[in-house]
């Protein structure tokens, strides 16, 4: 029996497990709504306040589960509204559904009402985009759109629905059967002739590395590579999206590389003889100066996506297949290896520049990791961050374990992503205590949402760092500018190009919005803290307060800076350490 496409639309979301839609109405999409009102029994409708923010709630679902996260938006600015997130998704490997409403196939190049060729804009930065022209192939079309999304290197796909598609009928046939998708193989095996070279360097290397990115996590392969670390005792440095692939306390973890990475991490790198790399792509943040990087090093690369391996760093052995497969194989043949020597080596390396930020000068952004770290120790907590310093803070001192997730926008850097995402995680699974790290200016791209958070009754817990800049930016202003920090100062106006050295913001002057105030409209909780002996008391009633969300504003000065710090594109040797 022939059914509408709106009818066929909820029965696929049923099919494929979907529990909860992120939407937003308009003209465009008020009919598949309408179905999902009259019929969705066992999809939770999630109303937030902006279409990217919504995108943003769908990735923190996402990364929480690892089920897609599933969105729904009307045509014109609602899907463009969308982008930002979805790029987002795109860089960092999350699983994205994206529906967008779409005008009638008549009226589709007339520069109609909300009109845009949405496909067009998202094909470099989804999987996979199409506009359904052809209701027959409705089914099918959703099909594909999860199985992309969800298999090999995940992410976004987007599908566009015309509103005449929505509403013709057409076929009522779902399949629950995995489709045969023409030209999209993508490859879970391993190779077990590389994996062999691969060992085989492993045994006779001196000064062996593990860099571990972000596709451990991915892979759920973060108790192979524990045990393979223990058994061939061979330390292992994480990229900020990696953070979490061993627990922090392991006693051959360095800690994390990079731009901001520890320096006995990036140390560790450049020296060594040989580097397995596993789900990292490297990227200039964790490279730096090509030229320079590890030069004297063989490199093994594991990747689950084969345009990641050799683009940016030549390898030696290519490894195409899942990360957890990869490491379980290894550890069939892992042997202890004696590295006693390379181990001291690395640790003086740590000892002389230890990974520290003054106590001398008030609170810290440190005090504050330190304390969310006393506070959640023994809690399963999901902490998620903006872009922003605040972002590094929270990577290089928050320690992850079995019971703690980290996510955070890694590829893209996107502001705005943390709230959102937090309030995705929380809805996902409402058992895990969520905590948002956020800085003053990223929280402000998406501060809306917590009316979001009120309504569903997510109390998540926002760490509001303020030091009333944009300090990511000013902090290079600092370094490379001559100090002058043009439009990087939240409450004053910097934006001249005169020489502003000596008129740094202070915490005493007038700041907008003031956020306790702002918060407490909503009828949220608010504390706001300036002294360290307030850090622990303010988290702890956070953590009590289970009935809304908590914002806890930390005021701190302005001079406290992410160190070590790399220059963009100078090579990971050479770090700034003083302030």
């Amino acid at each position: 029996m022939d059914i509408t496409g709106k009818k066929l639309f909820v029965k696929a979301l049923r099919e494929e497990g979907v529990d909860t839609l992120f939407a937003y109405p308009g003209g465009m999409v008020t009919d598949v709504l309408d179905e999902l009102y009259r019929l969705g029994d066992g999809i939770r409708l999630i109303l937030p306040r902006h279409e990217q923010a919504l995108a943003h709630e769908a990735e923190g679902y996402a990364r929480e589960t690892g089920k897609p996260g599933v969105c729904l938006v009307t045509s014109g600015p609602g899907a463009t509204n969308t982008v930002t997130a979805i790029t987002d998704a795109f860089y960092d490997s999350v699983p994205l559904v994206v529906f967008t409403g779409q005008v009638p196939l008549g009226l589709i190049g007339n520069d109609s009402f909300q009109e845009v060729d949405i496909v067009g804009m998202v094909r470099g930065v989804t999987k996979y985009a199409v506009t359904v022209r052809d209701r027959s192939k409705l089914g099918t079309i959703i099909k594909k759109a999860f199985q992309i999304a969800t298999s090999g290197k995940p992410g976004p796909v987007l599908i566009d629905l015309p509103k005449n598609i929505q509403l013709e009928n057409g076929p009522s046939d779902y399949s629950t059967e995995p489709l045969d998708i023409r030209g999209y193989k993508p490859n879970t095996n391993v190779h077990i002739g590389q994996l062999k070279r691969a060992s085989r360097l492993l045994k006779v290397a001196a000064r062996p590395i593990i860099l571990a990115g972000g596709g451990v996590n991915l892979a759920g392969a973060g108790k192979a590579l524990e045990a393979f670390s223990e058994k061939s005792h061979i330390p292992v440095v994480t990229t900020v999206m990696g953070k979490g692939a061993i627990r922090t306390d392991h006693p051959y973890y360095i800690g994390n590389g990079g731009m901001h990475g520890r320096y006995a991490a990036n140390i560790a790198v450049h020296r060594a003889d040989l580097i397995l790399s596993i789900g990292c792509r490297f990227n200039d943040r964790i490279t730096g100066d090509l030229n320079e990087f590890s030069p004297k090093s063989k490199i093994i690369h594991i990747d689950i996506d084969p345009a990641s391996i050799s683009r940016n760093v030549v390898v030696d052995v290519p490894i195409v297949g899942d990360a957890k497969m990869a490491l379980e194989k290894l550890n069939e043949w892992a042997e202890e290896k004696d590295t006693t020597d390379w181990m001291k080596q690395i640790r003086k390396w740590d000892a002389e520049h230890p990974l520290t930020m003054s106590r001398n000068h008030g609170m810290t952004p440190q005090m504050i990791m330190e304390g969310i770290n006393e506070v959640y120790k023994d809690a399963k907590t999901t902490y998620l961050t903006d872009v922003g310093q605040h972002q590094m803070f929270a990577a290089q001192y928050i320690d992850i374990d079995e019971n703690k997730k980290f996510f955070t926008s890694g590829g893209l850097g996107t502001m705005g992503y943390g709230f959102p995402a937090a309030i995705g995680a929380k809805i996902a699974d409402p058992d895990r205590e969520v905590v948002c790290i956020t800085g003053d200016g990223g929280f402000q791209m998406n501060m809306q949402e917590l009316a979001t958070a009120m309504i569903y009754k997510v109390p998540v817990t926002i760490v509001l760092l303020n030091n009333r800049y944009l300090g990511m930016v000013q902090q290079m202003q600092h370094y490379f500018y001559g100090k002058r920090y043009a439009l990087t100062c939240l409450c004053r106006d910097e934006g001249h190009m005169e020489d502003r050295r000596d008129t740094v913001a202070t915490p005493e002057e007038t700041y907008y919005p003031d956020f306790v105030k702002w918060a407490e409209s909503y009828q949220a909780h608010a504390i706001r803290v300036t002294e360290e002996s307030e850090i622990i008391p303010a988290l702890k009633q956070a953590r009590e307060n289970t009935d809304a969300p908590t914002l806890i504003e930390f005021v701190y000065s302005s001079d406290q800076r992410v160190l070590p710090m790399v220059k963009g594109g100078s090579p990971m040797t050479e770090m700034i350490l003083d302030n």
